[in-house]
């Protein structure tokens, strides 16, 4: 199994910032994965009130970023680091960008979830709660892939995003026929569409996230389709 070992350096100060940068973006995951949960528990409640609370945590989440983009940059400026320290700065700004954009779809669920609030539920939850666990369980994963800077667990994260895409269709089907034998629940069925494709964009950035860590590990840039790659 390949596992990165980050360079020793002279400057004990140079290893703490790089240190500091990786406990960063996992605090930074840690509230994402916080978020995105409560958002699946709202709205599969129905509770409008917890749904609020995610679009607050929202905040947290893009101050977040912007705090350790301005980490990345002051540390490249100042160390200008090389080789694997380099692919670490730059592998830990992709990841937050991927990461924030979970936080926003975790937003838009809660958005639904506060639109759904006030129906009765409507066909799909079940399709949600299994979509949904799928979606955290790469996003648990994918982070701790990078933690261990484990390549091989990233690469078999990745290779779940295909199950949920597959999942994603055969329940937007089902919502479709839902809708199709009673015209009275599409606005419902639309809301519940809608949280069901945010989740299918969860899975998409936890996979981005997994090549990140490939990207770390091996140096090789795997993004669009290129997993071949690492044979080479």
């Amino acid at each position: 199994m390949d596992k990165l070992q980050l360079d020793q350096h002279i400057s004990k100060q140079f290893n703490e910032d790089l240190e500091a940068l990786k406990s960063e973006m996992l605090a930074m995951g840690g509230v994402v994965e916080k978020q995105l949960g409560e958002a699946i528990k709202a709205l599969e409640a129905a509770d409008s009130v917890l749904a609020e609370s995610v679009l607050v945590i929202e905040d947290d989440v893009d101050e977040m970023e912007r705090d350790i983009d301005e980490q990345c940059a002051t540390l490249i400026a100042r160390r200008q680091p090389a080789a694997t320290d380099l692919r670490m700065v730059l592998v830990v700004s992709k990841c937050v960008r991927d990461l924030e954009r979970i936080g926003d779809e975790a937003q838009k669920i809660a958005k639904m979830a506060i639109q759904l609030s006030s129906d009765e539920a409507p066909r799909g939850y079940l399709e949600v709660r299994h979509i949904a666990e799928d979606a955290q369980a790469m996003l648990r994963d994918a982070l701790n892939a990078f933690m261990r800077y484990d390549a091989d667990a990233a690469i078999s994260t990745m290779a779940k995003d295909s199950q949920l895409d597959r999942d994603y269709s055969s329940a937007l089907r089902e919502l479709i026929t839902y809708m199709m034998e009673d015209p009275r629940n599409i606005s419902r069925a639309l809301n519940v569409a809608w949280a069901l494709r945010s989740l299918e964009r969860v899975g998409d950035h936890a996979k981005n996230i997994c090549e990140h860590v490939v990207y770390l590990v091996k140096g090789t840039d795997i993004r669009h389709g290129h997993l071949e790659d690492l044979d080479q």
